[in-house]
């Protein structure tokens, strides 16, 4: 029993230490002026960074220098001219500047370079006329000519239109083979005599074409450029109503074959006007493929009379010279792809014998 209260007094009196050994704050309920994490000091004179949770205390922040600019660097000429001046520069530099000099190369300036190409300029003297009167085409092509092609288009079946085209094309053979005589080609006047003869038979009235596929290719030969060999090589630029680009040239051209179209050697009025208008829908149909091209062209008018021009000269050039540049782009090849109003195509009452 005496042993017991010994014990006793022992474990008061060590607990008794450990109170007063033990900081404020460190056991037990916190006092008034402990901070707590995630809030501010509940005292006025508490220092932030003295109590509280260590993790929860920001440390200080040591002053960062300011970051100096890296000078700009100088320009490489301006360095090799420098380095020249003051003898600083390399046995390579130094034989450089002895063949070519110290001045900087300038291929502008070039006097031995050759002349830059020059565009050719369209010949166009009367082009505030001209202008009005593309304005007036594109307004009927607008309104009546591209409509009836899409029409066209999506109303007859491809093989048909296809031998619509062909029966067109065929019609103008003899005129083409005629010119080609009078230009001085006879070899071409038999190849376009020969396609005529050959689907205008087997081709059955020059629907189908057996002719390209015995190697005999569409040429397109008329009196304009014919007129174009015989000298007059340079005409001024005239856009005719519903006729669309021509040259003066060109106009004498579609009068001097206008008498020789088998479409209007026919007498009955009705089918004569029918095939004329056929005629104009197909070639419209066939221009459908470069609407595109002149949707985001800035001038439209000037767009098309130098495509036109360009086009038409190649073929003048090409008829006088007889070689061909296989590097040209299609459209100034192949008549297909750019065809132009033909006389015939423009209807126009004949009478009739005895009327």
């Amino acid at each position: 029993m005496k042993s017991t209260r010994i014990a006793c007094v022992v474990v008061m009196a060590a607990l008794a230490s450990a109170c007063a050994s033990t900081p404020p704050g460190a056991a037990g309920a916190p006092p008034s002026d402990t901070l707590v994490a995630g809030q501010g000091p509940t005292g006025p004179d508490m220092p932030v960074a003295a109590v509280g949770d260590p993790l929860t205390a920001t440390p200080p922040v040591a002053p960062v220098a300011p970051v100096q600019p890296a000078p700009a660097s100088e320009d490489a000429s301006a360095l090799a001219q420098a380095a020249l001046a003051s003898n600083q520069a390399t046995d390579a530099e130094l034989d450089f500047s002895e063949i070519y000099g110290t001045d900087p190369y300038n291929p502008v300036a070039d006097p031995t370079l050759p002349p830059g190409v020059q565009l050719p300029i369209s010949y166009d003297p009367w082009e505030p006329f001209n202008r009005r009167m593309h304005a007036f085409n594109n307004a009927v092509d607008r309104t009546i000519a591209r409509p009836l092609a899409l029409t066209y288009v999506e109303v007859v079946p491809r093989p048909v239109r296809l031998g619509v085209s062909n029966f067109f094309a065929n019609l103008g053979q003899p005129i083409s083979a005629l010119n080609a005589l009078l230009q001085g080609k006879p070899a071409q006047a038999g190849h376009s005599l020969g396609r005529f003869l050959l689907n205008s038979t087997l081709g059955i009235g020059g629907v189908f074409d057996p002719a390209t596929d015995a190697n005999l290719a569409n040429r397109s030969e008329d009196f304009g450029q014919t007129l174009g060999v015989w000298g007059w090589r340079r005409s001024r630029y005239v856009e005719l109503p519903l006729f669309g680009p021509r040259t003066v040239r060109d106009v004498f051209g579609l009068v001097g074959d206008a008498p020789l179209s088998p479409i209007r050697q026919i007498s009955d009025d009705p089918t004569r006007i029918f095939l004329q208008g056929l005629q104009l829908v197909d070639v419209r149909t066939q221009l459908l493929s470069i609407d595109a091209m002149r949707e985001g062209a800035i001038d439209d008018y000037a767009l098309y009379r130098d495509s036109w021009l360009q086009r038409r000269n190649y073929q003048i050039g090409f008829d006088r010279t007889g070689t061909a540049d296989d590097d040209l782009p299609d459209y100034l090849l192949e008549e297909e792809d750019n065809p132009t109003v033909p006389m015939d195509a423009m209807p126009m009452i004949i009478p009739t014998p005895g009327g």
